[in-house]
């Protein structure tokens, strides 16, 4: 594992390397080869991550039906095995980074922020306890089951263990090294923690189905559940009598929302180291801001208040709506519930959607710069926004066309309708507040003191009158002791940079409350879905219109990408806000 064996712009000679690093503000030349055989490596482990997203494709949705012969240990066979050769890769790329000096020659600032890190331990957090459940589960009849369906779990902790701790310390990396060797390693990581996220969802969904499947009493509605089946059916046939065991089974089905979201952060940064391999970044034009985050400073309170508002009321209506439903049988309670939703939902979508536009509004008067730089991260969360946003407007869309098709109408048919329109307008205008704050300047004021005030800003006491007296008052400038050229501080400006704090125009601030009341509600928009308040399943509008097997095949397709916009909106708000 030596750093000779170097291929394409790894493969330059040593010297320009060297000089690479001593001259950072001038970018090496590449050959036009390079850039060639650059765009051919990044092209085959394109075309392999293709293959193996296919593959594992075909083996989970298979696997999901009962009457196809490929069984759930076929694919618990397929993932374990693809997730012990990413920890082997991964441990071969920190030994082989670590002990060559020549292979990370520079770092992406903007790949892997700190709050992006921290969001992927959360969810590696509670994605072990979700496989501590696992283990217990399928340990609780052991003698009826597959071995793989007990190794898989503890495979999938030590594969999230490990690829935490690389993403941790690795994302930020610009590799020089083994570049085809990495550019394969990362895609293989990214297509596993895709085919790990298409196994979850489809477990999700099929053990939602099968508790409908013991709700309905009609022979119909048993048969066609009965067809689609729980993929982990053989252990449904072992008895889970003891109460420890429905403890293990209810809690890791539960967890698994934050295991679904944990394989999507994760492909997102590994998607954007793969991106950086091989790159050259130029320090000179490659600004580094380095924000403080203050949560309680700088700011009215407004958006924090309202949006806690917002949080507490959608998790009691989410847990009455949860009681209401599941819990009983009756027609009139399940339609008290959906009214209850609708109307959290329009007053919470409505309220986000005029907010958001007064938030773009503002950004019309906002004097800050556009920032054009070239930036792999910020381009991936654009397109992410953008891309699982399709989920949440196909389902509304399907929705307005069977209310509007259907007769007759009554009043949850009308606030669904209302629902769906909202939906697609806040997500609209959320996106284009979202996307002008990411391209936006970090403010001035951080960064336009020059060394000597930074150097006078730094002392923990300063006397304003000690410093104005050693100035003569005929003399406009602190003249330096020494006889070289620096630049001589006007006794104004020192005096007035040391005096008068630093103060928040009131277009920033707006922005602060907007992006914070945004970023709270999106949590709540994101909780209620993935933890079980899904109207779209328990309102007979769109069923009754497109089928038993239609509607259900497009929600659980769709709703996965709308519940993960709203985490990745989360996400891209915190850094609006850290940026405004």
């Amino acid at each position: 594992m030596g750093c000779g064996h170097k291929d394409d712009k790894a493969s330059l000679a040593s010297s320009q390397i060297a000089s690479f690093s001593h001259q950072p503000h001038q970018s090496p030349s590449t050959p036009a080869s390079k850039e060639v055989w650059k765009k051919g490596g990044r092209m085959f482990s394109i075309l392999l991550a293709v293959h193996l997203a296919l593959l594992a494709c075909t083996l989970v949705s298979s696997g999901a039906f009962e009457k196809i012969a490929v069984h759930d240990y076929d694919v618990f066979f397929l993932l374990t095995v693809m997730m012990l050769i990413v920890i082997i890769w991964i441990i071969f790329y920190l030994v082989g980074t670590s002990r060559c000096p020549d292979a990370i020659l520079c770092k992406d600032s903007h790949a892997g922020p700190i709050w992006l890190r921290g969001g992927l331990i959360l969810f590696a957090i509670f994605s072990l306890v979700m496989d501590v459940f696992k283990i217990g589960y399928y340990s609780s009849f052991y003698s009826c089951l597959s071995a793989i369906k007990i190794i898989y779990p503890i495979v999938q902790a030590i594969f999230v263990v490990v690829q935490t701790y690389f993403l941790w310390i690795s994302a930020k990396d610009c590799v020089h090294i083994h570049l085809n060797v990495t550019r394969c390693g990362l895609m293989l990581t990214l297509t596993t923690n895709l085919a790990v996220w298409m196994s979850a969802v489809t477990d999700e969904s099929v053990h939602k189905a099968h508790s409908k499947l013991k709700k309905n009493v009609t022979e119909e509605i048993f048969r066609w559940l009965l067809k689609v089946g729980m993929r982990s059916s053989s252990a449904e046939e072992c008895n889970c009598n003891s109460q420890i065991c429905q403890i293990f089974k209810n809690g890791y089905f539960w967890l698994y929302p934050f295991n679904i979201e944990y394989s999507l952060f994760a492909s997102a940064m590994v998607y954007v180291m793969w991106k950086n391999v091989g790159r050259f970044i130029d320090h000179h034009s490659h600004h580094i801001h380095r924000l403080k985050f203050r949560l309680f400073r700088r700011t009215f309170f407004v958006g924090i208040v309202l949006g806690l508002i917002i949080l507490v009321s959608g998790l009691g209506v989410l847990i009455l709506y949860e009681v209401q439903v599941n819990s009983s049988t009756e027609s009139s309670k399940k339609s008290q519930a959906l009214t209850m939703y609708y109307i959290f939902n329009i007053v919470c979508l409505g309220l986000m959607s005029l907010v958001c536009i007064g938030g773009s509004v503002i950004y019309r008067f906002d004097k800050r710069d556009m920032d054009r730089h070239k930036n792999p991260t910020r381009t991936l969360d654009v397109a992410l926004l953008m891309g699982a946003a399709l989920g949440q407007y196909a389902i509304s869309y399907y929705s307005i066309v069977a209310i509007v098709a259907s007769t007759p109408r009554d009043a949850i048919s009308a606030l669904n309708l209302t629902y769906a329109l909202l939906m697609i307008a806040q997500h609209t205008f959320q996106n284009i507040f979202i996307i002008e704050g990411l391209h936006r300047q970090p403010p001035k004021e951080d960064h336009k003191h020059d060394s000597h005030q930074k150097d006078l800003y730094g002392l923990t006491f300063v006397n304003i009158n000690a410093v104005s007296l050693r100035v003569p008052d005929s003399g406009s400038t602190l003249a330096p002791s020494t006889a070289s050229g620096t630049e001589a501080i006007h006794l104004s400006d020192l005096v007035r940079s040391l005096t008068t704090p630093k103060k928040m125009n009131w277009r920033r601030k707006f922005l602060r409350e907007i992006s914070m009341f945004l970023l709270l509600s999106n949590i709540i928009l994101w909780i209620m879905p993935a933890f079980g308040a899904r109207p779209q399943f328990d309102n007979d509008t769109e069923l009754n219109f497109y089928g038993d097997s239609m509607w259900p095949a497009i929600v659980d397709i769709c709703l996965p990408f709308g519940i993960f916009y709203r985490m990745h909106a989360v996400a891209s708000l915190l850094e609006v806000y850290i940026m405004s």
